[in-house]
């Protein structure tokens, strides 16, 4: 084992002459020693077996160092995963404000799936209904009123609620799609949209 040397110590006392048995090739030494409030370096007693002796204000500035550096490493990861994920499908946000669709129009592309957002800012409840139009024509004669999203594009919207669903629209030339509420009269007193595919 290396002896290990104090600071104020100075060089180790020198083996002697070259005449020494040949010895197996030296280890890599490094330095044992903390580091004091004043910046200076001293020794660290050695255990048996070369581990170092407990030294609580050394170990708790490890600790210290080990967990800044950790939380920066999961910081990094976390940012690195996050920003090579996959976008999610565009967003279209919708509100129900006094019985009418804000936007009433939207543009899409051919193919593509959105993802809807709809804010029901009024007292009463309504629903969001996307679809083509023999879609509206079925619930505008008095389909249930309730819809939990089951069926991709058909949400009940309570009253100050905020709820979503997603569609995906057909290719270009496709029949056109509208959004609406069925519940009764809500459609004749114009609330509904058309989402216009590009």
């Amino acid at each position: 084992m290396t002896p290990v040397q104090s600071a104020e110590a100075g060089p180790a006392p020198s083996a002697g002459p070259a005449s020494a048995a040949p010895t197996s090739p030296a280890r890599p030494v490094v330095a044992e020693g903390v580091i004091t409030a004043d910046n200076t370096t001293r020794a660290q007693p050695v255990a048996p077996h070369g581990r170092l002796r407990p030294d609580p204000g050394g170990r708790r500035r490890v600790v210290l160092v080990a967990a800044a550096a950790g939380a920066l490493l999961a910081g990094g990861l976390a940012w690195t995963m996050e920003s090579k994920a996959p976008p999610g499908p565009p967003t279209i946000t919708i509100t129900a404000h006094h019985s009418r669709y804000e936007p009433d129009r939207v543009k899409v592309n051919p193919g593509e799936t959105v993802r809807f957002v709809i804010h029901n800012a009024d007292p009463i409840d309504h629903e969001f209904i996307i679809g083509p139009p023999e879609t509206h024509a079925i619930h505008e004669r008095g389909t249930p009123h309730f819809h939990t999203g089951a069926v991709q594009g058909e949400v009940t919207v309570p009253a100050g609620m905020t709820v979503e669903t997603t569609w995906t629209f057909g290719p270009s030339g496709s029949p056109p799609v509208e959004y609406g509420c069925h519940l009764a009269g809500h459609w004749a007193y114009g609330m509904h949209g058309k989402a216009l595919i590009r």
